[in-house]
């Protein structure tokens, strides 16, 4: 469940990669930055990782929000076993007259 929620504490945690990713790129030489790729790769990937968790948290279904699909689903469900085509125009009318 941890990974489908995006909470506030995960989110200052992101920010704080990226800015710590962004100060090592800013405080080497360019001869040192390039010698560092294998460093950097291994950086940029779980950014990048978490990135994308945080791109995609919308897209989770929260135990509540689950509970109000599911809610919708069966409204929807039950609509359309109501059959609006019969010939019956009142269906609440007793016809045994």
């Amino acid at each position: 469940m941890a990974d489908e929620t995006y909470d506030h504490e995960r989110a200052r945690q992101l920010i704080a990669a990226l800015r710590a990713l962004a100060a090592r790129i800013d405080e080497l030489s360019d001869e040192q930055l390039l010698a560092s790729g294998p460093e950097f790769l291994k950086r940029m990937g779980d950014v990048r990782s978490e990135l994308f968790h945080y791109e995609v948290r919308s897209t989770y279904d929260t135990p509540e929000i689950g509970e109000s699909r599911r809610i919708v689903d069966e409204a929807r469900r039950r609509l359309e076993d109501l059959d609006f085509d019969s010939e019956d125009d009142e269906p609440w009318r007793d016809s045994g007259d």
